[in-house]
């Protein structure tokens, strides 16, 4: 088992809700797909840099997209979500801050081309009109 893969007993607990699919059978499988968009989801890159391992980036993409359309993917997340127990349940209330390099930098924030700032009793555009 690869970095960012299903194990076994997680394939095995999801190979059940899958059902059977119309059409041509794939040539990867079910479990290589499902690899393929946690390996994207987690990484957080492009589709297009996806390992060769999982086969071309658009198919992965075009299934991820017809598996959203016809609601497989929250039947799955559904079928696998944990009942909260209101006892034990505990809550991420971590802090996350910026760098102070984040608001700007010296002499504030710069105004991005194509934008519009209006000031009271202003409406101009960045370009002076």
């Amino acid at each position: 088992m690869r970095r960012h893969e299903l194990s076994d007993a997680e394939w095995s607990s999801i190979e059940p809700l899958l059902g059977s699919r119309s059409g041509p059978p794939s040539k990867r499988g079910d479990r290589d797909f499902i690899n393929a968009v946690i390996w994207h989801v987690k990484t957080g890159v492009q589709r297009r840099d996806l390992p060769e391992r999982f086969g071309h980036w658009k198919t992965v993409y075009n299934r991820c997209h017809r598996w959203a359309k016809t609601g497989r993917w929250e039947a799955i997340f559904k079928a696998l979500r944990l009942d909260v127990d209101e006892l034990g349940s505990l809550a991420d209330a971590s802090v996350v801050r910026a760098h102070q390099d984040a608001s700007g930098g010296k002499g504030g924030p710069t105004q991005c081309p194509g934008t519009f700032f209006f000031t009271e009793g202003s409406r101009r555009h960045n370009d002076g009109r």
